[in-house]
């Protein structure tokens, strides 16, 4: 199954808009919005890689949807 980090943003300004500030970064299912740990993201909110994961590119990082994640991946 392939995977991509989306970002939760902190309230104000929307997704995409120039001082939208990423509050922190979930694990969702490729092309989903709908994060590990239950949270509902954007569509429209930046996503990363996967391998992003556990690197400070991605952080702070959702502790809940990295156990998940780590459980689905070999």
């Amino acid at each position: 199954m392939e995977h991509e980090l989306r970002a939760e943003y902190e309230e104000g300004p929307a997704p995409g808009e120039r001082d939208a500030e990423i509050r922190i970064w979930h694990m969702v299912r490729l092309d989903g919005t709908t994060a590990m740990c239950g949270r509902e993201l954007s569509p429209g909110a930046a996503t990363k890689p996967a391998d992003a994961w556990g690197t400070p590119e991605a952080e702070p990082f959702c502790h809940s949807c990295g156990a998940l994640y780590l459980r689905e991946v070999p």
